[in-house]
């Protein structure tokens, strides 16, 4: 995973059986830092409500009031769930300077923060998350 830290997490699998658990895609973007490509992802576009978990460990990351139209090609939210559910690393790759999310509880591969882009949201954020990274729980659940 880019910019792999020493930290132990909540839930804390090797490498083979994170490989058990997802599948290659889900690995590939989860546990190796991959993206997915852009307006495909299942949570692209969608509008129901309820919460965003984890697809890795099913942490709850984000809720539905907080996602919105960025146009971007993945799913974006202004904010976490709670601060303490996500956390974030500086990314350096692709010769650019980013800051990657991930869940808080497993390390697992989210997406992206960015900031100041002018988005009319309350946090002027844009978490921009592979849709693969996460599984929406529908509020009727």
């Amino acid at each position: 995973m880019a910019n792999e830290t020493q930290k132990t997490y909540a839930l804390n699998l090797t490498e083979e059986q994170w490989r058990e658990r997802l599948t290659p895609q889900e690995f590939h973007v989860l546990r190796q830092a991959g993206t997915e490509a852009p307006f495909r992802g299942e949570y692209t576009d969608t509008k129901t409500e309820g919460v965003y978990s984890c697809r890795a460990c099913g942490a709850e990351l984000f809720r539905s009031d907080t996602k919105f139209e960025s146009h971007c090609g993945w799913p974006s939210f202004y904010s976490p769930l709670a601060g303490d559910r996500v956390e974030y690393l500086e990314d350096s790759s692709l010769g650019m300077r980013r800051v990657e999310v991930r869940c808080a509880n497993c390390g697992s591969h989210l997406g992206h923060v960015f900031e100041g882009e002018g988005y009319d949201t309350p946090t002027d954020q844009r978490y921009c998350i592979n849709s693969i990274s996460l599984r929406l729980v529908p509020e009727a659940e």
